[in-house]
């Protein structure tokens, strides 16, 4: 007589399920809510403009706040505008003789421009508000900045959906190179189309916007097709793990990288989403200054993307290849 059969182990789905949405939420929560809960200035580049006795005891009354402000000195007001328009610091205060004077750059961040009036209230005398201009102002289309801090998600998402597409219809080699470029610059131009031509909340030159928007597109979805070439549908959950739920909180738009706590705020810039945001903001507001370093990281991951996609395009090819090579010869009969 026969051993009836063991029972069937029971199934493993439902505990991994109750564990992992939770773990998930928490994670979420975490890439979300605790940077936006630890905002405040890091190290913040800061121009100091003027006469230097004034200067200097401007400076420290900023030095109070420690770690708060990277501080840099100019000779005068002009050399400060010229700063903040090369990105070389979000704002400045100038010491005049009837007291200091704010320069800031609502392109930049106005969260920042907002901050650093505020701080320059308190470094004033009597905590009397000193006159305060907007050297680089954002578009009237987006006061806020609003519109940009919400482009950042739609570009991520819209990166990871074309990747995970390639990966679906198991588009390989060329064939995936020139499906995920076509992508990219179609998205580029359809992007600016409505936040520049429509919205109106972006004010530089239309096709190097069109190019910044390709480009972060192009650096999302190749690396989630990059990953999904490599590690089939679990690299595309890994792919939008890094963009969406690491890359967007830690991009820093909303604010600025140096209003995130660290390593959050260095480590968005190396992340597509922010690299992307930094490159847009820069070359709508701030005539293309200070785009060499998100242009290299957005650069780097969609050339390792696209690498990882022509290898898995030549693998497939080379195992479709061997089987016919190791076809048996016929044997002749008689």
């Amino acid at each position: 007589m026969s051993a009836a059969p063991s029972p069937r182990p029971a199934s493993r789905g439902p505990l991994i399920l109750a564990l992992g949405v939770p773990l998930l939420i928490a994670f979420a929560l975490w890439a979300f809510a605790w940077p936006a809960a630890r905002t405040a200035p890091r190290d913040l580049p800061l121009g100091i403009a003027g006469p230097p006795a004034a200067a200097e005891r401007v400076a420290d009354q900023l030095r109070q706040r420690e770690g708060a402000f990277e501080l840099h000195r100019y000779a005068d007001e002009d050399r400060a505008r010229e700063a903040i328009r090369e990105r070389e610091v979000y704002g400045a205060v100038v010491a005049t003789p009837s007291g200091p004077a704010t320069l800031t750059a609502s392109a930049a961040s106005p969260v920042v421009a907002q901050f650093l009036q505020q701080a320059a209230a308190k470094a004033a005398p009597h905590g009397t508000p000193p006159p305060t201009t907007d050297v680089v102002a954002a578009p009237p289309g987006d006061p806020r900045g609003a519109a940009l801090s919400a482009s950042v998600l739609p570009l991520a998402i819209a990166g990871v959906a074309t990747g995970a597409l390639v990966t679906i219809l198991r588009l390989r080699g060329t064939r995936g190179v020139a499906g995920l470029l076509g992508a990219a610059a179609l998205a580029g131009l359809v992007a600016t189309a409505v936040a520049d031509s429509w919205l109106g909340v972006l004010a530089g030159d239309w096709w190097a916007e069109a190019a910044s928007v390709g480009l972060t597109v192009l650096a999302v979805s190749a690396f989630v097709a990059g990953l999904g070439t490599l590690l089939g549908v679990r690299g595309i959950a890994v792919g939008a793990l890094v963009a969406v739920l690491l890359g967007n909180p830690f991009s820093g738009v909303s604010s600025a990288p140096e209003m995130l706590p660290e390593p959050v705020g260095m480590l968005g810039q190396w992340l597509p989403p922010g690299a992307g945001g930094t490159l847009l903001r820069n070359v709508a507001f701030f005539d293309g200054h200070a785009v060499d370093a998100p242009v290299l990281v957005l650069t780097l991951w969609a050339v390792l993307g696209l690498l990882a996609v022509t290898v898995g395009g030549l693998r497939a090819e080379g195992a479709r290849a061997r089987p016919a090579e190791r076809a048996p010869e016929p044997v002749a009969v008689g």
